[in-house]
């Protein structure tokens, strides 16, 4: 009886650093194969074990402003006013309009962008179970001195002040309960009333609607014997 919109869904996905974003959107799209990843373009360099193409599309900052002057970005910014990055217009909408639901991992400013664009954007925030965990993770990592340490902290306090900009707030204390929540999340948003295209009926339906509007639709009714 209910056809709904063909269009897939866009779905952001972002968190504090060392929440575990990458690693939730890792295993949920092994959950199904309607789920795509866009691959945002940068003009960093590109580290050991990445792949051009397939982490981001990498390119130089003069390219990436022709791009940007192009109108080419959904979204972009300058990130610590040296590399950019920007998610692809054009691609994401092929890709919604094929019916694939698309995620996209940005920071909060992205997110916010991307949101006055497209409204029905669904905004997920993946957060760790407690700051000290967030330390925890940190200091595991063994690369950062103190002070990048202590910088990379009050850093995910801000980003914490800005989960009210979010649909949603899953806690990744367990991975595989955390995946479970997003999938719940995209699947609820799914069956939103303001996706119904249309509402229809099938001809059997119309004749069981037209036998109770009839008059003499107590006749119709047989006794059971």
């Amino acid at each position: 009886m209910i056809k709904t919109k063909k269009r897939g869904s866009l779905i952001i996905i972002s968190g504090t650093t060392c929440a575990g974003k990458g690693t939730v959107i890792k295993e949920l799209l092994k959950t199904s194969d309607n789920y795509l990843l866009s691959i945002s373009y940068t003009s960093r360099y590109m580290r050991d074990g990445e792949i051009n193409g397939k982490d981001y599309y990498f390119v130089t900052n003069e390219e990436f402003e022709e791009k940007i002057k192009n109108g080419d970005f959904l979204e972009y910014a300058k990130v610590h006013n040296s590399y950019y990055y920007g998610t692809p217009k054009a691609e994401l909408e092929k890709m919604l309009n094929e019916g694939k639901d698309v995620i996209l991992e940005i920071e909060v400013q992205g997110a916010k962008q991307v949101k006055e664009i497209l409204p029905e954007t669904i905004l997920i925030f993946i957060l760790p179970p407690s700051m000290k965990e967030i330390l925890r993770r940190i200091k595991s990592r063994g690369k950062e001195t103190k002070e990048q340490i202590i910088e990379r902290f009050k850093t995910a306090y801000k980003e914490i002040n800005e989960v009210n900009k979010y649909n949603y707030v899953v806690v990744n204390d367990n991975l595989e309960d955390a995946v479970k929540k997003v999938e719940s999340i995209i699947l609820s948003e799914k069956c939103r009333v303001d996706r119904i295209e249309e509402l229809y009926l099938e001809n059997e339906e119309e004749m069981i609607h037209e036998i109770l509007m009839e008059k003499d639709f107590d006749n119709e009714i047989k006794p059971i014997v």
